[in-house]
């Protein structure tokens, strides 16, 4: 795993918590895998509020992109446009 600084790692958590954001947009823009946010999540997290987020995450079909319908809009928070995140550039 790359080295990240403390605001990439608040806006992937950020982005791991909305129930819209996917795995796959997460891994395009700081190129880590499930098992990376995961892992990130484990260590930055209390251990409840890890084991809540896991629970409501596993199986979440919001969650990964192959699980999708199509009739999911991509969702983007008012908050996106301030933290540079690549995706929301995308046309």
């Amino acid at each position: 795993m790359k080295s990240l600084s403390q605001e990439q790692i608040d806006r992937i958590i950020e982005m791991a918590w909305e129930d819209r954001t996917t795995f796959e947009a997460i891994k395009f823009q700081f190129k880590l895998s499930e098992k990376d946010v995961i892992t990130i999540m484990r260590q930055e997290m209390k251990s409840k509020s890890f084991a809540m987020w896991r629970k409501r995450v596993q199986g979440r079909k919001t969650k990964h992109t192959k699980l999708r319908e199509n009739s999911v809009k991509r969702f983007k928070c008012s908050r996106q446009r301030t933290t540079g995140n690549k995706i929301s550039k995308r046309n």
